[in-house]
């Protein structure tokens, strides 16, 4: 698969649910950052993938994607997708919106690198849980 190819099996997999098979689009020394993330510890390996694909598998969302724009790079590898998820909590009903990019790696037809730009705060705060030092805040009553 090509770089492109495999950011729209990675999306499509999201928004389908596809939690058991998505580890299988990385490589198996795959390292992905989600900078955004609070603490934003590094996914070292597919079985730290899997483990935070298991973790996903458990919460209440219905997510598509729109407003998908996939940019070629100077560097055949590598892929720049922009896109927005547009997602609905399965328990409350609440609607939520979050922008991300993504920069992926492919080798082989496997992503050996990404950097997943997400905005973990307002998912954290669509199903409820904030991330960090916000949930810590939230719990204590801090404003």
């Amino acid at each position: 698969m090509t770089p492109h190819e495999v950011f729209e099996r990675l999306v499509e997999g999201v928004t389908a649910g596809d939690w058991d098979r998505l580890p299988e689009l990385y490589a198996e020394d795959a390292v992905v950052v989600h900078p955004m993330a609070v603490p934003g510890e590094p996914l070292v390996g597919r079985d730290a993938l899997r483990r935070h694909f298991e973790h996903a598998a458990t919460l209440p969302l219905e997510m598509s994607a729109r407003d998908v724009v996939v940019h070629e790079t100077a560097d055949p590898e590598v892929v720049i997708g922009e896109f927005e998820y547009a997602g609905r909590i399965t328990t409350t009903g609440r609607r939520f919106a979050v922008r991300n990019i993504f920069v992926l790696r492919v080798r082989d037809g496997l992503i050996v690198e990404a950097r997943d730009y997400a905005d973990h705060l307002r998912f954290g705060l669509a199903i409820g849980r904030p991330p960090g030092p916000l949930a810590a805040a939230l719990a204590d009553g801090s404003p």
